[in-house]
């Protein structure tokens, strides 16, 4: 099955290595050099090479060293402009498919970037922690490597890289830095923001194109300790103001669950795990770029209660960077997976009750999007045929992790439990790592497991699942009802169904007092919060006393305090509403004192925007207007149709 985003030739001549020559002009906005092309060719008589970009502008194109043709198709809404580059001759592969006689050719590309490249954004000086300089970061994935090199931009190939970067503030890329060193002097010891330093990487694991990944600003380096004996480094990255933050934050639980992945899965590929705080209009609450996560300094807490996020990103390394999903119809399979076994790290570690907690946690996020999603069922199956050219962010949710990783904990229950199904896990990595693959290659493989290594009660079990519900099944439930140890969330549910027992008292404080929470970690908080919002609206007078008595409307966790303001919005026309829209919307977009930062993670900024649409749609409309640029254009182009913006 041919890849339905991309208009590349990809299955008849492929790229196996990358080399980037580039130059960063931050005030020009644009990326300019070169990209070199090792393509191997895997089918006779190929004439052309073609390329999907995006605004990017095409200066010469040589094959090995002879200048030759190019063309740009017409652009294409979500695929972009196919770069059309004529071969010499005709082309053709050594008959057998012997890797010693297969033909490989060398294309070069010079090119720049544009401006409306939606995979890179610039930001002033202003918008960064420090102050004093400018910053740049990409974001490839899904589709959108291609605004930033001409590349066959498809998950189903791979291939390595190098880079050579030249710019006047340090560089980070998704490989290993052969130089200047990490931990030398900033810069190489040149002068940050004047001196043109030139930072070299290489990336000797094939990767898919939405892995390649760039940042450049006043960044610094912290190191983590690491095991002894384990052949990999890790540290952080961030702005020089944050980065004694973010050394404390993530040191604890990153080389920890590093490690333990490895025992349950396998060996740690990359050589390098190293996380980058990114300023706040980063989309995501992190991105597992190989060797550089890239993560939203939303989850600087300050009581390390955020970094389950980087537990989920370090997964990836196994199951998405490891073993990779074909294209994006198989989402699933990279998200899915992720979850699934980032929530059993947390029982190897800490407990089987809290990797049911985690379940539970994400369950209505789970159901929101379920129903967000009822005028366009098919974004509500786990595995989603894209038509050609159609845009795979408009499907982007909680059901390819969460339905996904539900399947997953099905299967293993239906199997009889961890004995069982750990050890396919471990086959599964082993037998696609590297490799790019279909829901179908994975079923395949699990039945082949289980006829091999397994009983006939196995079969049998297999057998028993409703495989085209959890697949292709739309609704808004689960297939089958899926039930947790709920040890964890009592407290939650307690005092959420004190609160709503308490809705026609006045005399709040002497129900209520700061102590009720003293024994609920956040994500348990999180879940009260979650649970208040399943009865009906409480009065304004008490959701002011709620965030007041447990500091909830002025906390610096973001998980939590969006979902405060969930609660305060939930009945959109009582007065609650009206005054704490105003102040989730001051929120969202960085004006409130109590918080001065842009909150350009997609996960809170798209569910605030969205309630307080349904509030008051002059002030979500106005609020977003007027602070549009602060945000990357994927975020820009979701909270648009959100918004009925776009459609």
């Amino acid at each position: 099955m041919s890849d339905p985003t991309t208009q590349s030739n990809y299955l008849d001549i492929a790229t196996r290595h990358l080399s980037l020559e580039w130059m960063v002009d931050f005030e020009a906005q644009t990326i300019s050099g070169k990209a070199v092309y090792e393509l191997e060719v895997r089918r006779e008589g190929v004439h052309e090479v073609i390329f999907d970009t995006a605004d990017v502008v095409i200066d010469s194109a040589e094959v090995e060293g002879e200048t030759v043709e190019f063309s740009l198709g017409p652009a294409h809404e979500v695929m972009g402009s196919a770069l059309h580059i004529t071969l010499p001759n005709a082309v053709t592969s050594a008959s057998g498919g012997n890797h010693e006689t297969e033909k490989v050719i060398r294309l070069t590309v010079k090119y720049s970037t544009t401006k409306k490249s939606t995979a890179l954004q610039w930001l002033d000086k202003e918008q960064t922690q420090g102050g004093n300089f400018p910053f740049l970061f990409s974001q490839c994935y899904p589709i959108y490597a291609r605004s930033l090199v001409p590349i066959q931009d498809t998950s189903s190939m791979k291939f390595t890289y190098d880079a050579h970067i030249t710019a006047i503030l340090p560089v980070l890329m998704s490989a290993i830095r052969v130089s200047p060193p990490s931990t030398g002097p900033p810069h190489g010891g040149k002068e940050i923001g004047k001196d043109q330093v030139t930072y070299v990487y290489r990336q000797p694991v094939p990767i898919p194109p939405y892995l390649i990944a760039i940042a450049s600003g006043n960044v610094r380096y912290k190191p983590f300790q690491v095991p002894e004996g384990k052949e990999w480094t890790s540290g952080v990255w961030a702005e020089e103001e944050l980065v004694d933050a973010a050394e404390w934050e993530f040191r604890e639980d990153t080389t920890k669950f590093l490690a333990a992945e490895e025992k349950i899965v396998a060996p740690y590929r990359f050589g390098v795990y190293d996380l980058l705080v990114l300023p706040p209009s980063f989309p995501y609450g992190g991105m597992e770029n190989a060797c550089l996560t890239f993560v939203s300094p939303t989850l600087l807490t300050g009581d390390r209660s955020l970094t389950n996020v980087v537990v989920h990103e370090i997964a990836h390394s196994w199951f998405g960077n490891g073993v990779t999903q074909a294209n994006a119809c198989h989402f699933w399979l990279n998200e899915g997976w992720t979850c699934y076994i980032e929530r059993l790290l947390l029982q190897i570690i800490y407990t089987p009750a809290h990797r049911d907690f985690s379940y539970l946690i994400r369950s209505k996020g789970l159901y929101d999007d379920l129903k967000r999603y009822q005028s366009k069922p098919k974004y509500q199956r786990l595995q989603i045929d894209f038509d050609y050219g159609e845009n795979p962010d408009e499907a982007y949710s909680a059901i390819p992790y969460d339905k996904g990783a539900n399947f997953l904990l099905y299967i293993e229950r239906t199997l009889g439990g961890l004995d069982i199904f750990l050890p396919y896990v471990k086959d599964y990595v082993q037998t696609f790592m590297g490799k790019s693959i279909t829901t179908q290659d994975w079923k395949d493989h699990l039945y082949t497991y289980y006829h091999t290594h397994g009983t006939k009660e196995d079969v049998k079990a297999l057998d028993s699942i409703d495989w085209d519900a959890w697949l292709h099944g739309e609704g808004l439930t689960l297939p089958v009802p899926m039930e947790y140890d709920m040890t964890l969330a009592h407290q939650s549910n307690a005092l959420a169904e004190r609160w709503d027992k308490a809705r026609q008292e006045l005399e709040l404080s002497e129900l209520f007092d700061p102590s009720d929470l003293q024994n609920l970690d956040s994500k348990q908080i999180v879940v009260f919060l979650e649970r208040l919002q399943s009865f009906p609206a409480l009065p304004k007078v008490h959701i002011d006393f709620l965030g007041e008595i447990y500091g909830l409307s002025n906390t610096l966790n973001a998980g939590i305090r969006s979902r405060f303001y969930e609660v305060a919005l939930l009945d959109p026309v009582s007065p609650a509403a009206s005054v704490y829209a105003k102040r989730a919307a001051a929120w969202v977009v960085g004006k409130d004192v109590e918080c001065g930062v842009v909150k350009g993670c997609m996960k809170f900024c798209r569910s605030i925007f969205r309630a307080v649409y349904a509030v008051d749609q002059e002030l979500a409309i106005s609020t977003y207007v007027d602070n549009k640029l602060s945000f990357h254009p994927i975020t820009r182009n979701l909270i648009e149709k959100d918004l009925g913006l776009t459609t």
